[in-house]
């Protein structure tokens, strides 16, 4: 069931081009505890529920008329209108493939949805007798009534485990040229990550109207059509993508096994350090996600230690109503669940703490969205009807 809204206030390579975020990173600076205590000076925060009896929603986005699009993993689209209305979304999810971590997952509009109404999907998909991972394009009409395919798929082929759905990935947001960049699992196969020659374990750049690879891409020129599409390598599976508002630089966050989580500064071309390629090709989760005996590999801003806290979606806050957390990184908690909070600069972290209203209260949140209106919107992810959609506003 779909709840009314119910307030409650939070007292307590080379030819990379001229693409965002070329800087190095430098090392990791984090804390093992995951987070620390939320500074002085920081807005009180208010929390909605938009939405309530929702089944392990993943991504929610916008539109520039208030209206909100959200899915979730188990198949489903639901729009919240302006005026609090809340419905399904016709939408052909026929074809969807939902086992494990793996189904409808990442959402993103495009930059243009006011005059194009299209947005992108990341989602498994049943396909020639197997599974995999597609991102697909599709326009909404303007009422909000039906969702129709017009990519389909806008980028194939992507691996998906089909026995558990382990890793997959498929966190999609746009950087500052236009260009769509995908998160994707390394899908627990070892050589994955480190090998160029799949999509698995990676950052996509990718030219949204054509799925091709977007100019400037770091291997543009490599013969795999695979390849071109990369921007980063080494990943164990992205599960946030982030754009600093002052910068354009971004970051992306991704889950570790039994030790660091990370945060890191997207570099085009980079290589990120995960290797858990093991004897006979095993899957060794024992080795760090930065491993250093992988050349080249870039240090993480910043890395849980141990334990790991299970990080998800990240987002920016921006904009002076946020007073202390204007320019702050959130990024959902799974394990040790709430919002972790990341002021960074440049690839270097300057603070982290926990965000107090939102701490072991709703539960493992999956994606933190800054709307069109300006309030964060959170996806919980607790499984059995008992997510929601929150509203986080500056009290």
């Amino acid at each position: 069931m779909l709840a009314a809204a119910l307030l409650l206030t939070g007292c307590s390579g080379d030819g990379t081009g001229d693409l965002p975020g070329r800087q190095e990173a430098e090392a990791p600076t984090g804390a093992p505890d995951g987070g620390g205590t939320a500074p002085g000076g920081l807005p009180a925060l208010e929390v909605e529920t938009v939405l309530d009896g929702l089944d392990h929603p993943w991504d929610v986005a916008q539109a520039p008329d208030g209206t909100l699009l959200l899915d979730e993993r188990g198949g489903g689209l639901t729009v919240v209108l302006p005026d609090g209305a809340a419905r399904e979304l016709d939408a052909d999810l026929a074809d969807l493939f939902a086992v494990g971590e793996t189904g409808l997952m990442g959402l993103v509009l495009s930059p243009s949805f006011a005059d194009d109404r299209r947005f992108y999907t990341c989602q498994g998909v049943e396909e020639d007798g197997g599974a995999e991972i597609q991102v697909v394009a599709w326009t909404v009409d303007a009422g909000w009534t039906r969702a129709t395919r017009v990519a389909d798929p806008l980028v194939g082929d992507i691996p998906v485990n089909e026995s558990s759905g382990r890793h997959g990935g498929c966190r999609v947001r746009f950087d500052p040229t236009g260009a769509l960049l995908v998160g994707t699992g390394d899908n627990a196969v070892g050589a994955n990550p480190q090998d160029l020659g799949t999509t698995a374990g990676k950052v996509l750049r990718v030219d949204p109207a054509t799925g091709g690879p977007a100019p400037g891409n770091p291997f543009a020129d490599d013969a795999d059509p695979d390849t071109r599409l990369v921007l980063s390598s080494g990943h164990r599976n992205v599960q946030g993508i982030a754009v600093h508002p002052g910068t354009g630089a971004v970051y992306t966050a991704e889950q570790g096994s039994d030790r660091d989580d990370e945060v890191n500064l997207s570099v085009p071309g980079g290589n990120y350090g995960w290797d858990p390629d093991g004897s006979g090709g095993g899957y060794d989760e024992s080795v760090p996600m930065t491993d250093p005996a992988v050349p080249g590999a870039i240090p993480a801003v910043w890395s849980s230690g141990l334990p790991t806290i299970a990080t998800s979606g990240a987002e920016f806050l921006s904009g002076a109503q946020w007073g202390g957390y204007d320019g702050v990184l959130v990024i959902g908690v799974q394990k040790d669940t709430g919002v972790l909070a990341l002021r960074v600069d440049e690839g270097r972290l300057v603070e982290q703490f926990r965000v107090p209203e939102l701490e072991d209260t709703y539960g493992r949140v999956r994606t933190p969205v800054l709307g069109s209106d300006d309030a964060l919107y959170l996806t919980t992810d607790n499984g059995d009807g008992e997510d929601r959609l929150l509203r986080v506003t500056p009290a």
